[in-house]
This record gives C-alpha cells, sequence and structure tokens, in this order.
C-alpha cells in the first residue's frame, strides 16, 4: 500500500512539473512579446516627436515669410526665404534629436587656457 502511494505522488509532481514547465514557457514568450510591443511604441513616439519638430519649423518659416511679406509687400520673397529657412531648420532639429549632429559645441576643461591666457582652446 505505501508503494502506491508514492507512486501516485511521484506521478502528480511529474504532471505538476510538466504544467510548471509550460507556465514559465507561455511566460517568457509573454515577456519577449511585451519587451517587442515595447520597443515598437518607443520608435512610433519618436517617429512622432521627428516628424512634429520639422513640420513645425516649416509652419513657423511659412507664417514668419507670409508675415513679412505682408507688413513690407515684398510678395513672395519672404515666404520662399523664410520657407527654406524653416526647412533647414527642421532638418537641423532632426538631425540634433537623432544625435547626428551635436547641440553645442562643449566647453573647454577648467585649467585649459589659451595663448592669451583665456579659458578657450
Amino acid at each position: 500500500m505505501p508503494d502506491n502511494s508514492e507512486d501516485g505522488l511521484e506521478e502528480r509532481r511529474r504532471r505538476l512539473g510538466a504544467s510548471l514547465g509550460r507556465i514559465r514557457a507561455d511566460d517568457v514568450k509573454e515577456a519577449k512579446a511585451e519587451a517587442s510591443a515595447e520597443e515598437s511604441r518607443k520608435g512610433f513616439a519618436n517617429a512622432m516627436k521627428l516628424s512634429s519638430e520639422f513640420i513645425s519649423a516649416i509652419i513657423v518659416g511659412v507664417g514668419l515669410g507670409w508675415t513679412m511679406d505682408w507688413y513690407f509687400g515684398s510678395t513672395p520673397w519672404g515666404l520662399i526665404f523664410f520657407l527654406l529657412l524653416g526647412f533647414c531648420a527642421g532638418v537641423l532639429n532632426v538631425l540634433r534629436a537623432t544625435g547626428a549632429v551635436p547641440t553645442r559645441l562643449s566647453a573647454p576643461p577648467e585649467g585649459k587656457k589659451d595663448e592669451n591666457n583665456r579659458g578657450g582652446v
């Protein structure tokens, strides 16, 4: 009789181990899917940020150009100039946001002086 209960316990332990293994595998798959979805959301958010920065720079350029043309009566030259200026500013904003262009030149180290004993290189 004790032999039968031991076999029953072993069988139940084996079934429990197998079901826990399946649950753990499902958890790993779910975690990978969630990480992939999170990465996709980050990419979409970054794309929206970059496109809005680009478009807003162009809109500001067009607005300034149109205002300058209306005020000075120089139609269409102010609009053309500021449209191109807004386009260049938008491209520069996108390049800065992606890290392709540094935002500012870094300051020289504290102890470094140039030939005129000023704080520059």
